[in-house]
């Protein structure tokens, strides 16, 4: 617990805002942002005696008398006020680390990887809800941590999906159970380089002991070589057999046991099995039953924004998968569907290539582009010969998609980019996709 310290909070997002109301109850706490224009946010914190500055040179507010920085995930590890504050050697945390000193006794579940963290998050959380744990769903899937700090009691079980963005500035945070699903190179514009960023993801392991469990995918080479040498137990999942838990003749079979079905699941595709996998392998750490899993999964539909089916219109099917901020997610998304696709691509420029969408694009027949990478994604269409239409927006993209499209077509949103160019996050432009969605006739 923190206690008498001057904070520094960088950042007024969701994790921002409930680490500076936690924290503003016995501590000095001055929070910034470039820019906010909700002004009863600000009067609230205020209120709450908290400093609020809203300004584009942060590290000039910044000096050797603050105890704590504590950095909103998306700030850049180069941000001149992080730069500023390892001069002056305070130390840097997230809210999760901040949150962690105020836990009781309790077990925690971290999910991270490249691709699925949502979906096992929530499976694992639902396993535990059906068979009477009181369990708690908190990090990066929407919920700061900092915000539940009252409702959480001792031996309760924290289910915290966990960003590569979270783990960089995690000190003394601790995993019982360490979940990491997948690698792939994404986010390569904050780490530098593919190296960095697998280092990175190393550090949901870097507090365990010998009594704690890592829970790795077994058919993911990059996870295999990264974690072999973890000195924790460990138990694996594949969708390729020979691991603890694994697919065999259509069925998921754990330790020689079948669980359930792969027909009897609703969400489809490799990539959601092994997701489940993992989640299960999580529950028989509880003792969890094999009848309250398949009652889980037998009403478990998907998640939002995650090739979430919005819409069948005029013979056409519309997926929401707005989530899919990076390339391997939309080829995740690209290879679950075998019709004819209408893919709307687009939004923040990391300067990232779509050369790795080329070998999934053989059901696409068209492509819409928007948002700041409309140009680099003609460009990628152009060269390949496949047909594309460049629109400025998400609402134009959707509304050609649909005119271009015909019975029987999917029209997949797996932008493949970053929302910051026009939305505040993926949630509010898979929103916005719906909405336009809802309203074609």
């Amino acid at each position: 617990m923190l206690k008498n310290k001057r904070i520094f909070v960088l950042g007024m997002g969701k994790s921002g805002c409930a680490v500076a109301r936690l924290l503003a109850k016995d501590n000095h706490v001055l929070i910034t942002d470039v820019k906010c224009n909700d002004i009863n946010l600000i009067d609230e914190l205020e209120k709450l005696g908290i400093n609020v500055i809203i300004t584009k040179n942060q590290d000039e507010i910044l000096d050797d008398s603050y105890d704590f920085v504590v950095k909103n995930p998306g700030v850049r590890l180069d941000h001149p006020a992080i730069l500023k504050a390892k001069k002056y050697n305070i130390p840097v945390i997230t809210e999760l680390e901040v949150a962690y000193r105020y836990l009781p006794k309790v077990k925690i579940v971290g999910i991270t990887g490249s691709n699925g963290k949502t979906t096992t998050t929530i499976i694992a959380y639902e396993f535990l809800k059906a068979a009477g744990i009181s369990a708690h769903l908190a990090g990066n899937i929407g919920y700061p941590l900092c915000d539940q700090i009252g409702e959480i009691k001792k031996d309760d079980v924290l289910v915290v999906e966990i960003s590569s963005h979270q783990l960089a500035n995690l000190d003394t945070f601790k995993v019982d159970i360490a979940v990491l699903t997948n690698l792939y190179p994404v986010h390569l514009d904050f780490f530098g380089n593919y190296e960095n960023y697998k280092k990175n993801k190393l550090r949901i392991f870097r507090n365990q002991d010998l009594s704690c469990l890592a829970i790795l995918n077994k058919g993911d080479k990059e996870v295999y070589e990264l974690t072999h040498d973890l000195k924790v137990r460990k138990s694996y999942f594949s969708s390729n057999g020979d691991a603890d838990i694994c697919i065999t003749s259509d069925y998921i079979v754990y330790k020689g046991e079948k669980i359930v079905d792969i027909s009897d699941i609703r969400v489809k595709g490799k990539h959601n099995y092994e997701n489940i996998m993992a989640a299960i392998l999580v529950a028989k750490e509880f003792g969890i039953s094999n009848e309250i899993i398949k009652e889980v999964l037998d009403n478990f539909a998907g998640v939002e924004h995650r090739i979430e089916f919005v819409r069948r219109l005029n013979g056409r099917e519309f997926y929401n998968d707005s989530k899919a901020t990076n390339v391997d997610s939309t080829i995740t998304a690209l290879k679950t569907f075998s019709n004819e696709t209408i893919l709307i691509l687009g939004g923040l420029d990391r300067g990232h290539s779509f050369e790795p969408l080329l070998p999934y694009l053989k059901n696409t027949k068209h492509i819409v582009c928007y948002g700041e990478t409309k140009e680099r994604i003609k460009d990628f269409a152009i060269k390949h010969h496949i047909d594309v239409t460049v629109m400025d927006n998400l609402e134009e993209a959707t509304k050609a998609a649909y005119n271009i499209s015909l019975d029987g077509d999917i029209i997949l949103f797996s932008p493949a980019c970053a929302s910051w160019d026009q939305y505040k996050n993926f949630e509010e432009r898979g929103n916005e996709f719906k909405r336009v969605v809802s309203e074609l006739s």
